[in-house]
């Protein structure tokens, strides 16, 4: 089959690779030229425009930043929806807001071309790996038909219901993973700060009853002191948003995760943005950057 990326950065890449990894042409294109260079590595090919994807594709997959790069990829002028033919599968797996999507699921429809809420639980080591999850929100007959390209991507693509409650479970996952990478980095800073040693007490943690993905993932840079983006800061800040906007939105209270999107933004601030979020042990290592 031939699948389209549009956004082939660093979770579109892991995309890419797993549907040429399942013997599938991928045509993918991203604003940023290197990122093209790269696909073409992989096995990929890389296009000019979105709209040559279009006419390629018939399951495009978005992987993009930002709730505006997404509306204007689908809805704008030179986007999808510009070039799509009845019965070809929009693919969104970009975290959004679920009333971005819901409003885009809608648009699409009018075009009579299929839509799927298909957010990514996972970084894009794990998805390149096959170890993440895809939470599908949309038409249960599209997604049936879909299904085994998109267990391709990730064996586990479950539906969650219809489009914007994949995006809510995505965002709640989100939340655990800002909760559990503030937790490891402040475990990890008190271990420092008692003068053991941090990566024995990583390797205690990891096989005790206060485990978590996130400790596994992310202790070890926190142990190095080390921070390469598996999730961008900057990027991790636009969810954090989304999440406190959606727990507002359904009247749910979110005091533990205001308290590390202080932390997280102190981080931000202090100029880690470019590196991965669990640069946040740095706004614990300094008693002016912590929240009051």
């Amino acid at each position: 089959m031939q699948v389209g990326i549009v956004g082939v950065g660093l979770l579109g890449h892991a995309v890419a690779t797993r549907l040429l990894g399942a013997g599938h042409e991928v045509i993918g294109y991203d604003v940023v030229p290197q990122k093209n260079v790269a696909l073409q590595a992989a096995g990929g090919r890389a296009v000019d425009c979105i709209g040559e994807v279009v006419k390629a594709a018939e399951m495009i997959c978005v992987v993009l930043p930002s709730l505006a790069t997404v509306e204007e990829a689908i809805l704008g002028s030179g986007g999808i929806l510009d070039g799509a033919r009845p019965g070809q599968l929009i693919a969104q797996m970009s975290t959004i807001s679920p009333t971005l999507t819901e409003r885009l699921a809608r648009e699409v429809a009018t075009h009579d071309v299929h839509f799927l809420d298909c957010p990514v639980s996972g970084t894009s080591a794990m998805v390149a790996s096959g170890d993440g999850i895809l939470m599908v929100g949309g038409d249960r007959v599209v997604y049936r038909r879909w299904r085994p390209v998109l267990e391709q991507v990730l064996p586990r693509a479950i539906y969650v219901g219809t489009a914007g409650q994949a995006m809510t479970v995505k965002l709640i996952a989100n939340l655990l993973v800002a909760l559990n990478s503030a937790a490891a980095a402040e475990a990890l800073g008190m271990a420092k700060a008692a003068g053991l040693d941090a990566a024995t007490v990583l390797d205690i943690l990891t096989s005790g009853a206060g485990s978590s993905r996130m400790l596994e993932v992310r202790g070890p840079m926190i142990v190095r002191e080390q921070f390469p983006a598996q999730m961008k800061l900057d990027l991790f800040m636009k969810d954090l948003h989304l999440i406190l906007e959606a727990g507002q939105r359904a009247g749910a209270a979110l005091p533990l995760t205001s308290l590390a999107e202080r932390l997280f933004a102190a981080a931000q601030q202090a100029g880690h943005g470019a590196e991965d979020l669990a640069v946040v042990v740095k706004a614990l290592g300094a008693g002016s950057h912590s929240p009051r």
